[in-house]
């Protein structure tokens, strides 16, 4: 379904807090409860949101949110975390951006870049760049996922092994507390996992949200990137873990 204004600051909210509730949302909006619990319903309803009593929690399971809802999603934090990133990408070397909307955010902040080779299978990272002169642009085959314009399945797995690159950038659904990353979509975990193993440097770029939700497949561990950009400070004893790892951890609070 679209989503109205507010309803999208509600997922934010929810997404922030863990939890929202009709009373606080009311006065937050300055409107009625009624039309709070209308809001709540029917994003319940499109399973962006379980409704609980008082309220409603971010919903998580095996379905991820669509993808024009996760565009309107955290922007400020998803910009600030694409800004680190893309700083820490020189000029003169290969990179490749995987599907997801934090991917293209990156792509943003990349397009004054030169002479980089960028890989993708992402036809949205494709267009953002495709007007910017120092970038040589390859797309690698697969299924068209038309829900986000990503390129998925055995062809994409197999247009990857073609490459190695020197930096990978990629995005998920999911952070377990013991660093699992994790996703929904198993064709696109086959191919994240491809992207890792043919990457000399593999960066993970997520904000905070991904912490307080679940998905069913798992791509890698936190162990296995060189570096995760987010917004937040991590859980004490993840953060410690990833020092053990040797993992450069990025806060763009």
């Amino acid at each position: 379904m679209p989503l109205g204004f507010r309803q999208t600051e509600i997922l934010d909210i929810a997404d922030r807090d863990g939890k929202v509730t009709v009373e606080g949302l009311a006065t937050h909006f300055g409107v009625t409860l009624q039309t709070i619990r209308r809001d709540l319903s029917e994003l319940d309803q499109a399973g962006l949101l379980n409704r609980v009593h008082g309220g409603a929690m971010p919903a998580s399971g095996t379905n991820n949110f669509a993808y024009e809802d996760r565009r309107a999603l955290q922007t400020e934090a998803k910009d600030r975390i694409a800004r680190a990133c893309a700083a820490a990408i020189p000029n003169d070397c290969s990179v490749f951006l995987n599907i997801g909307t934090s991917t293209e955010a990156v792509a943003e902040r990349l397009r004054q870049h030169e002479n980089l080779l960028v890989i993708t299978n992402n036809l949205n990272v494709a267009n953002i760049l495709s007007k910017s002169a120092g970038i040589e642009i390859f797309v690698t085959g697969g299924t068209l996922r038309r829900a986000d314009g990503g390129l998925v399945g055995p062809l994409a797995v197999d247009t990857i092994k073609n490459f190695k690159f020197d930096y990978a950038v990629i995005g998920c659904s999911a952070i377990d507390l013991d660093g699992d990353v994790l996703d929904f979509d198993v064709q696109e975990v086959g191919v994240s996992q491809a992207i890792v193993a043919r990457s000399r440097t593999t960066y993970l770029v997520a904000d905070h949200t991904k912490f307080e939700r679940t998905a069913p497949a798992r791509i890698c561990s936190l162990e296995d990137v060189d570096g995760f950009f987010t917004d937040r400070k991590l859980d004490k004893s993840l953060a410690a873990q990833c020092a053990a790892w040797g993992v450069d951890l990025h806060f763009s609070e």
